[in-house]
């Protein structure tokens, strides 16, 4: 299986536990691997059948960017059903960083999850 990646997105939105945090926008970077047959697409040169990446990171920004989730887990959890779901992604990699939450952790905090078959 290919693997198709956007990496370093970011979106603001609302995610946190904390009172305070649900009164204010915080960016989370996301890097996204997704699995995919690149054969079709690369035989023909063929556009409409290879994952269409802009489409992925417009959906990722807009569905984030509406959210409102406490835990990082459950926002990387929908949003790795949502693009299963939506545009037909067999597997895909998820890692979700919240940058200053510990703000001795330079790379900042965050999950990373792997759904689907490879």
């Amino acid at each position: 299986m290919d693997i198709v990646f956007i990496e370093g997105l970011e979106v603001d939105t609302v995610i946190g536990a904390y009172d305070w945090e649900r009164t204010i926008r915080q960016c989370l970077r996301l890097d996204l691997y997704l699995g995919w047959d690149n054969r079709p697409a690369a035989v023909g040169d063929d556009l409409s059948k290879a994952l269409d990446y802009a489409a992925v990171a417009a959906r990722v920004q807009a569905y984030v960017g509406e959210s409102q989730f406490i835990l990082v887990e459950t926002l990387a959890e929908r949003l790795a059903e949502l693009l299963m779901v939506e545009f037909r992604i067999p597997w895909l990699r998820i890692k979700l960083t919240k940058p200053g939450a510990v703000p001795a952790a330079a790379g900042g905090v965050g999950v990373e999850i792997e759904r689907g078959c490879r």
